[in-house]
């Protein structure tokens, strides 16, 4: 059993550091490649969404947007209340995912999007996100690989979550973790967040920028396996 400690070593982390301050609503727009990927889910109006470790919800604001009706859970309490403030209509929770508040078979779409290598009990997660979705619910996970090009070639060390929590594994034990949970991968796609002014850094010195523009392009045309994170679309195996 995981120690209630151990989550609120991590909850501290989240609502003191990582969600310290409330962004304006112009930044947070869900920026194109996020976009992308919703559009990759096809018509959601009237489908029930779930966001495990949803953060401040400009994720679930997009679904929600298009028709879905969305519900979502956090271990920041100061996340959860962005999100209860920006979508009253949907249905928050605030605690860890390995325990999610929700009746079995109540989702068509499930999402976990850069989150599951945080988790203290990953296995558990994921079943608790099956059981929550629908016989032919959709899953979409996306994670780290440690596979990465960069990384591999130690010029990437982790992000700032590493201070509490991040194991980044390769896609194989992903892979293996999913199918662990009765999930069947179905597709795989790039995360392409790197392909923005943002990433790229305006700001820094030139050199660094042409270096970090390079490697976005590359992430463009590398393939899966050299990829920084990587999303699963799954459905559960019958």
């Amino acid at each position: 059993m995981i120690g209630d400690d151990k989550f609120k070593q991590i909850r501290d982390y989240y609502d003191q550091d990582y969600y310290s301050f409330e962004p304006p609503l112009r930044s947070r727009a869900l920026p194109w490649h996020s976009r992308l990927i919703a559009r990759r889910l096809g018509p959601v109006a009237g489908k029930t969404v779930l966001d495990v470790a949803c953060g401040r919800g400009e994720w679930l604001q997009c679904l929600h947007s298009k028709g879905a009706r969305v519900s979502g859970i956090d271990l920041s309490e100061r996340a959860i209340g962005i999100c209860r403030r920006q979508m009253p209509e949907g249905d928050f929770h605030c605690g860890p995912a390995e325990t999610l508040p929700f009746e079995s078979g109540s989702f068509d779409i499930v999402s976990c999007l850069g989150s599951l290598e945080h988790f203290l009990d990953k296995p558990q997660a994921l079943r608790e996100m099956v059981r929550v979705g629908r016989p032919h619910a959709v899953f979409l996970i996306l994670v780290p690989n440690a596979g990465f090009l960069t990384r591999r070639l130690g010029l990437y060390k982790g992000t700032n979550q590493a201070r509490v929590k991040e194991d980044v594994l390769a896609l194989s034990e992903w892979q293996a973790l999913l199918r662990q949970a009765n999930l069947k991968v179905l597709e795989r796609w790039r995360d392409l967040h790197p392909i923005s002014l943002g990433w790229i850094g305006l700001g820094r010195g030139v050199g660094q920028r042409l270096i970090r523009a390079s490697q976005a392009v590359a992430l463009g045309v590398w393939p899966i396996a050299w990829q920084y994170q990587v999303y699963h679309l799954c459905r559960r195996e019958h």
